[in-house]
């Protein structure tokens, strides 16, 4: 049997002794060195974790839309009706309030294009513009004794030509004609991609819907008023959102655009004022011919 001394750790005499000889010493024990280092390598490994998630987290938040599948699934469509309401709310707000400085993009878009919001807005659209037509006529003939109002339903099938056409075609020659000006010269560096585009021409087409509303007032002065309000607000956006990527363009070619947004712009609120609240046609009275009261009576003509 093993007698205690041969028991006795030594090391630990010959660290008193060294502590003696220098108390300031620092000493450190094998097993607290091991759980330090295995300590370590786990905090190492959980950092590396948490760098890559951040990255991938960055990366989805900086980029656009992850698809899942082709064009020609239900999945690649729905992540573009992806959207919670107070995001829909913040993006009518920001196509409302246009403030300088402040690209509709940029701030509200964020990489992160919807079609929910433009689609419901040119709905709502199409069927206020229609209903406040038919509204503005009736007040505006009411009264005429001439005048038989009719229901005209064809104008919601006109309206929603009109607005889808504007809301889809314009965007998609605007984009066409921006990605051929980048592919040509070579300081313009950055565009908006054509759901991009979408999304900021169908948000801006909002403020058209209360106005449409308050078109069926009655009076010209007031419709014209408010028709220089909506262009101003919307067009507003519109110049905002494109100029930052146009202005790198020649000077003739960048206001060339603009003009033409905002031209196109213009062309839709007047052409609906014009067409869907324009004042009902009297309704003349084709005058009959008065009926023949001659009669022969003995081989006369009476009468």
């Amino acid at each position: 049997m093993a007698s205690p001394d041969d028991l006795k750790f030594t090391e630990f005499e010959e660290a008193e002794d060294l502590l003696s000889a220098d108390p300031g010493a620092s000493t450190l024990s094998v097993s607290s060195a091991g759980v330090t280092t295995a300590a370590a390598q786990d905090i190492k490994v959980d950092l590396s974790e948490d760098e890559e998630n951040q990255e991938e987290n960055s990366g989805l938040l900086g980029g656009e839309k992850q698809q899942t599948g082709g064009f020609w699934t239900f999945e690649y469509y729905q992540s573009f009706f992806d959207i919670d309401t107070m995001q829909v709310l913040d993006r009518i707000k920001g196509s409302m309030m246009p403030l300088p400085g402040r690209n509709f993009i940029r701030h509200h878009v964020r990489n992160n294009p919807d079609l929910y919001g433009p689609f419901w807005i040119c709905v709502t659209l199409v069927f206020s513009v229609a209903i406040s037509g038919n509204l503005s006529t009736f007040l505006s003939q009411q009264g005429d004794p001439r005048y038989h109002y009719r229901p005209q339903f064809h104008r919601v099938t006109i309206a929603a030509i009109v607005v889808f056409m504007y809301a889809w075609l314009v965007p998609l020659g605007v984009w066409g004609f921006l990605t051929w000006r980048k592919g040509q010269t070579e300081r313009q560096t950055s565009g908006y991609s054509f759901l991009e585009t979408v999304c900021v021409y169908g948000y801006s087409l909002f403020v058209f819907i209360p106005t449409s509303v308050l078109w069926s007032i009655p009076f010209l002065w007031v419709q014209w008023t408010l028709i220089v309000i909506a262009m101003v607000i919307s067009g507003s956006v519109l110049v905002l959102t494109f100029w930052p990527v146009v202005r790198d363009d020649t000077k003739m070619t960048a206001f060339a655009i603009v003009a033409s947004i905002v031209v196109l712009h213009a062309l839709l609120a007047i052409g609906c004022k014009l067409y869907f609240f324009e004042t009902a046609q009297e309704v003349h009275h084709v005058p009959t011919a008065a009926p023949n009261l001659n009669t022969s009576v003995g081989g006369k003509v009476t009468g």
